[in-house]
């Protein structure tokens, strides 16, 4: 791709927000897409919302559960951005029309108090966080999921040109000390207007979620980004992820380390 393309990849993805009209697969409008192309996509997309005014507040981690890797035939991880507007708190209600096509994944999220370098360790990354807290991690799809004309469904490149498929993120109110719980055995039950639809414990993130913030320490080295002290990082969904039409009202209660609710309108 160009850098010309790369413009007006993402470009079309911030008229795809603005109207709330979906835009093509860029997998069939680029075919051979990278990547490397993808996330200079996704960075030209938050560069375009940078310069609306918007501010950076973190990352999400996705794609860390073996099942979604291998329905996307990948063996990685993606990453994505989340900006200040994309913050909600819990039990909030989100207006009708906001997002394109909601859904929702429950998720441990880590609060950093000292930035992380690349080749973190686990002790380390553990003594940089300043908390970890049940959180709501809100995905839309400013690109369609599958081509009308050909049935093609899009494949890992959409995704992170589409900043990882991120809209929004809820944190709970609890704080909990990183190493106050065993993270791969705190999980959540997901319900939807009552009925539940799923459950997951933190090892369906890579096994533990401390795991996926550290690859995404080693990511962001190799494309000169960094985590930052302050940043809330999202380490990965360990359900699949819930629809929410309008009327959906979402509970994850997340046993002893705490609860998160969202409702749409």
């Amino acid at each position: 791709m160009t850098p010309e393309e790369i413009a007006q990849a993402a470009e079309s993805l911030v008229r795809a927000e603005v109207t709330g009209q979906q835009t093509g697969l860029l997998s069939l409008r680029f075919p051979g897409m990278t990547l490397d192309q993808a996330y200079a996509v996704q960075a030209a997309f938050v560069a375009a919302k940078m310069a609306q005014g918007r501010h950076r507040i973190g990352w999400k981690i996705g794609l860390t559960s073996r099942a979604m890797q291998d329905a996307l035939k990948i063996d990685t991880p993606d990453s994505g951005v989340l900006l200040d507007d994309m913050a909600f708190d819990s039990g909030a209600t989100i207006p009708k029309g906001r997002f394109i096509q909601p859904r929702v994944e429950a998720e441990i999220a880590f609060v950093m108090k000292a930035p992380l370098s690349g080749d973190a360790t686990r002790e380390e990354i553990i003594a940089a966080t300043d908390y970890v807290t049940p959180s709501l991690e809100i995905l839309d799809t400013r690109i369609l999921r599958a081509d009308p004309a050909t049935g093609k469904a899009r494949i890992i490149v959409d995704t992170i040109s589409d900043n990882a498929a991120n809209a929004g993120v809820v944190l709970g109110p609890e704080r909990h000390a990183p190493n106050a719980h065993d993270l791969r055995w705190v999980g959540a039950i997901v319900t939807r207007n009552g009925v539940v639809e799923e459950t997951g414990l933190g090892a369906g993130v890579l096994n533990d979620p401390v795991t996926s913030v550290q690859w995404l320490a080693r990511r962001m080295q190799a494309y000169g980004q960094s985590i930052a002290a302050g940043d809330i990082v999202l380490s990965g969904s360990f359900i699949r992820p819930v629809e929410c039409p309008p009327g959906t009202e979402i509970e994850a209660d997340f046993g002893p380390f705490g609860h998160v609710s969202l409702a749409f309108e």
